[in-house]
């Protein structure tokens, strides 16, 4: 069975505390590519746009939206209706359509409306998108809807039209313009407008919001064969020349070998089917984002739109990530299946950088300057210890210095307070988040010496080496927490563990004060050693899910989320909490993450939703590495921690033929610990693995079991600590 065939990408679209939807929208596209379609179900809640019980259908909207907290832009509507149109409105047209019956898959959406009797089908590429729409009573039309303005004009046999569309949520560029190419099977036969239904000649070129195409009484069948680009109405028809003419089918088709071929990456086998087909559910988010926002010109050479300059330029080009989420998950994932593109997406970084003199921080379209710390840099890191493209490394090494001791007049670029942060060795509290701040900047000092380190320039490593040991000036020893501190040094008065916001980032002191990853050893030996930091973890485990709204003010969803889990403080539902499971391995007892990793993956995630925000792949990537037995806790140290596997096989196709065996025996619910693991059929001690050895090909096979082994850990056999 086709593993397309059994994901629905409605999967995770409902939180299953509370209808949050987080970025899980009902995506059809190709992985990475430009744009992307999902169904529309309402167009009076903004960017909250598609909710999976609602049966009414307002139309296919080509979509470049990465979260509704984001929201969207460059999207319009595709309405196919029937039978005479009478207001120049989507509400007084939409239909209604059967959602269990309807086929939201990767390759494919397919929906039957109710009203007109029509039924929809759409595929998609990177730059193009096809449509097969049959119209059950004739009487074809055809509604392009967006909330900006748009222009659509005809050439004289009516079956071509090129579209310009603008609609930003938030841009440098506030005129920023989508270019369309369409191409239909049937001509267009009338061109009506607006709320007044003004009847326009097929070439007119009004901006409006609102256009009803009508095609012959008796078309009982249309297809639609479209591009776009954000270079140019010329590239747009070049991308759409590179990709058709071709059927409907054989877009499809197309389609679907993309889709396996990443998804062919990672093949999985267990005795409970429903745990194999989550696991593909899973990974069809992680490989949705980044997307690509470069294009080909006429010689092949990658060119982007520079929403800064509002020029066209050279370089590869990716947006709508934001890698305080993603550095976690994401790339450690991409490292292991697709290496090549994450290849691509550092060539992307680095023309960022190039467009705005920084390494960005949250793109879509461009620089947002959402979420502490410019944690871009894990990701370079990572790159650049597992080897992934070591040409780029001396200019990034450039620009991650420039971005981390250059303060811009403008927040969203680099680090906020970088000045007073090198002279006080911390962000003061008079900053928003300023633990996370410190602590962010702190790793990322961690990953500038690594990458300086892997260029042979030791006083560059050392210099940044020392500086990433400042999240210490924070640490209170008499509670383990990281705490604020005003400029004179002083921590904040009336200490809440369990107040979130103002210091902390989308949780508390719980959540946000264990975020030097690579430094954890000495934070231990700092706080008074192992039993010190054992009894803090027991705390926070077994600490019951309060908390106070804080700087907030009110209950965010994270909030009510971690409350609704109850998995004691430690909040799976949002990232600051993806490490937390493994801190026992430090003190070596993997027992118990290995027994907090099983009860999450077996009951926080459900077969039908998330337990909190799934940001950018994120999430996903989190719950395919943790199922498969191994995370990083500390990208740009080239290890992954030893956890517990969910499934009962794996095999992870890697480079050059090679391959990863994962093999699980007692995967049972009762069976919640690692008894042993053998690597290359010998026994193996350590708690992590090396990414080197792990893309040499390799077996590895667990056995699980009803109680922890009796087991003592070398200091060797701990993860990767700078100082211990």
């Amino acid at each position: 069975m086709d593993r397309l065939d059994f994901i629905d990408t409605r999967f995770g679209t409902a939180n299953q505390y509370h209808f949050s939807q987080g970025n899980c929208l009902p995506l059809t596209g190709v992985p990475f590519g430009m744009n992307y379609l999902s169904v529309e179900t309402s167009q009076s809640r903004g960017s909250w746009w598609f909710h999976p019980d609602d049966p009414t259908f307002a139309g296919i909207r080509l979509t470049h939206q990465p979260s509704p907290w984001v929201g969207d832009f460059s999207t319009f509507s595709l309405l196919p209706v029937s039978g005479p149109v009478t207001k120049g409105d989507v509400f007084h047209n939409t239909s209604s359509y059967r959602p269990s019956e309807a086929r939201f898959q990767p390759h494919l959406i397919e929906v039957f409306s109710q009203r007109h009797r029509i039924l929809t089908k759409v595929t998609a590429s990177i730059y193009t998108f096809s449509c097969h729409i049959c119209f059950e009573n004739g009487s074809a039309g055809l509604i392009i809807h967006n909330p900006g303005q748009a222009v659509w004009q005809f050439s004289a046999d009516g079956k071509t039209a090129v579209g310009q569309v603008q609609n930003v949520s938030e841009c440098q560029d506030k005129d920023l313009t989508l270019f369309v190419h369409l191409e239909f099977s049937q001509p267009v036969q009338q061109k009506l407008m607006g709320e007044a239904l003004e009847n326009k000649s097929l070439d007119d070129q009004t901006k409006t919001s609102f256009t009803y195409f009508q095609f012959g009484d008796d078309v009982k069948d249309l297809e639609i064969m479209a591009s776009t680009s954000f270079i140019s109405s010329q590239q747009a028809l070049l991308n759409w020349q590179r990709e058709f003419p071709k059927t409907f089918e054989e877009s499809l088709a197309k389609s679907r070998q993309s889709w396996n071929t990443y998804l062919n990456r990672i093949q999985v086998e267990d005795k409970d089917f429903q745990k194999s087909k989550n696991f593909y559910q899973h990974f069809y988010r992680a490989l949705l984002f980044p997307q690509r926002w470069y294009e080909l010109d006429e010689n092949q050479e990658p060119i982007h739109y520079n929403t800064r300059s509002r020029q066209v330029v050279s370089g590869k080009y990716y947006t709508n990530n934001g890698f305080w989420d993603t550095y976690k998950s994401v790339y450690p994932l991409l490292s292991l299946i697709a290496p090549e593109v994450y290849g691509d997406i550092l060539e992307g970084l680095l023309s960022a950088y190039q467009d705005t003199g920084f390494l960005p921080k949250w793109l879509s379209p461009d620089e947002r300057g959402m979420m502490p710390g410019t944690l871009v840099d894990a990701i370079i890191a990572d790159a650049a210890v597992k080897k992934i493209r070591p040409d780029l490394m001396p200019a990034f090494l450039e620009a991650m210095i420039k971005t981390a001791d250059t303060e811009s007049s403008d927040n969203k670029y680099g680090r906020q307070g970088s000045q007073v942060y090198q002279k006080l060795g911390y962000i003061p509290n008079h900053f928003h988040e300023s633990v996370n701040q410190t602590q962010d900047y702190a790793y990322s000092d961690f990953c500038i010496s690594q990458v300086a380190t892997t260029l042979g320039l030791e006083d560059t490593a050392s210099c940044y080496q020392h500086r990433s040991l400042n999240y210490r000036n924070l640490v209170d020893t008499n509670s383990a927490f990281l705490r604020s501190k005003d400029e004179m040094g002083q921590f904040r008065a009336d200490f809440d563990p369990m107040s979130w916001g103002q210091d902390y980032t989308e949780g508390s002191a719980y959540q946000n004060s264990l975020a030097f990853y690579h430094d954890i050893l000495g934070y231990v030996r700092l706080i008074g050693g192992r039993e010190v930091f054992a009894q803090h973890l027991e705390e926070l485990c077994n600490q019951e899910p309060r908390f106070t709204v804080g700087g907030y003010g009110f209950e965010i969803h994270e909030m009510s989320e971690m409350a609704a889990l109850d998995f004691g403080q430690i909040a799976i539902s949002n990232q600051p909490s993806f490490h937390l499971p493994y801190l026992y391995h430090y003190i070596g007892q993997p027992h118990w993450s290995q027994l907090i990793l099983k009860n999450l993956i077996s009951h926080a995630f459900t077969n039908q939703a998330y337990p909190g925000d799934e940001d950018n792949g994120s999430m996903s990537s989190w719950f395919i590495l943790n199922s498969l037995g191994i995370y990083p806790v500390t990208p740009g140290s080239g290890q992954y921690l030893i956890g517990i596997p969910n499934l009962d096989r794996a095999q992870i196709q890697l480079p050059e033929g090679k391959s990863i065996q994962i093999n699980c025996k007692g995967n049972l619910p009762q069976y919640q610990f690692v008894k042993e693991v053998h690597f290359n059929k010998k026994p193996y001690s350590k708690l992590y693995l090396h990414h080197e050895d792990l893309i040499k090909g390799c077996q590895l096979d667990f056995q699980l079991g009803l109680v922890p082994p009796l087991k003592t850990y070398s200091q060797k056999d701990l993860p990767y600590s700078l100082t211990s």
